[in-house]
């Protein structure tokens, strides 16, 4: 818990502090920028960090002024920063916005309730309400009781997908008009790959895009998608912000930690790799000839999916029938249906363990 810079920042004020800063050309250089390489003071540094973010704002026209915006914040690096500058910026630049947090208890013993702690720490810093959604209230299992069933491969499929149902959900209660994530330019990088490795040609084409969820109840946006990883931590460490830094005890083993750890390579040998990556994504073009999924509402719940039943529902449905292993794998066209001739459908309510939730 508190700042941290083990996430693989290098803070070099030794060798930096006897240059000058490139920038300014007054004070001592306080570390060495990771996505430019520039040695820069600690001032200049906050500078050129929440400009270049208030620029990625400003030129997607992330919001409007008067909206309702709920941060993702888990209490993790990403989100406490975020929260942080949106605050800061959102201040400064007059945007306008109604700002909230907005956190997910995914009920992870000795993980969620500690970095919750530090949500609720920033809660009273930055001065904005928070809002917490459980899997328990609105799933009837908590990450706990899923990895008990399942064990501790494909865990992270469930969490996923509930998450992000959860986030849409807890927005809703908010009557919020966007969600905002802490996903950094290296997280993005990091999908593009993935979903080159799976050969997902539906999610390659949009896994870049700033806004998603346009046509979904509440849309998404990612002011983080050009900054570096290694950025965010040094800022935080450098504005001593409070922040929860221990990884998820159920996902040393994920698919993405490959990905991740291919992505820090090749910035090791050049920085720019990761924006690269990103521009390459955002340049993919899909065949006219590629048959895409077409959207549509899951059956039971009314969330949005391309099968009858969205994948919340069918995992769902296999850990209340006993086959946790029911909604795992790549799902058919024909699975939807599959699924639904085994369970009562609601148009209005998703079902969990004990009794169905209004969406």
């Amino acid at each position: 818990m508190g700042s941290s810079v083990a996430d693989g920042a290098k803070l070099q004020p030794s060798r930096a502090g006897s240059r000058l800063c490139v920038r300014c050309g007054e004070r001592k250089a306080a570390l060495k920028r990771p996505k430019t390489l520039e040695q820069i003071c600690r001032e200049c540094f906050y500078i050129v960090f929440e400009d270049e973010i208030h620029q990625t704002i400003v030129d997607n026209s992330l919001f409007k002024s008067g909206e309702r915006v709920a941060i993702g914040a888990s209490g993790g690096k990403d989100s406490t920063v975020l929260a942080y500058v949106l605050s800061e910026l959102n201040r400064r630049h007059n945007y306008g916005l109604d700002l909230f947090l907005l956190s997910v208890d995914e009920g992870i013993t000795g993980y969620r309730d500690d970095s919750l702690e530090t949500v609720k720490r920033n809660e009273i810093q930055y001065g904005l309400p928070l809002k917490i959604v459980s899997y328990k209230d609105l799933y009837g299992w908590t990450m706990d009781d899923i990895v008990k069933a399942i064990g501790l491969k494909n865990n992270c499929t469930f969490c996923g997908v509930f998450r992000r149902q959860a986030l849409d959900r807890g927005a809703a209660l908010l009557k919020a008009d966007k969600i905002v994530t802490g996903h950094n330019a290296d997280d993005i990088a990091e999908t593009v790959l993935l979903n080159i490795l799976r050969g997902d040609i539906a999610r390659l084409s949009r896994c870049t895009f700033i806004t998603t969820g346009e046509d979904g109840p509440i849309p998404r946006c990612k002011p983080f998608k050009y900054t570096y990883e290694k950025e965010i931590v040094m800022y935080a460490y450098f504005k001593k912000l409070d922040y929860f830094s221990t990884e998820c005890i159920y996902s040393p083993n994920a698919y993405r930690g490959f990905a991740r750890e291919f992505i820090k390579d090749l910035e090791r040998m050049r920085p720019r790799a990761i924006l690269d990556i990103i521009k390459s994504g955002e340049n993919f073009r899909i065949s006219t000839t590629t048959k895409m999924p077409e959207q549509g509402t899951c059956e039971r719940c009314g969330y949005i999916s391309s099968q009858r039943l969205c994948k919340a529902c069918v995992l769902l449905d296999g850990l209340n029938r006993g086959l946790p292993k029911l909604g795992i794998g790549r799902t058919k066209a024909g699975d939807g249906k599959e699924h639904a001739k085994h369970s009562e459908r609601s148009t209005s309510s998703l079902q969990g363990k004990h009794g169905n939730f209004d969406f």
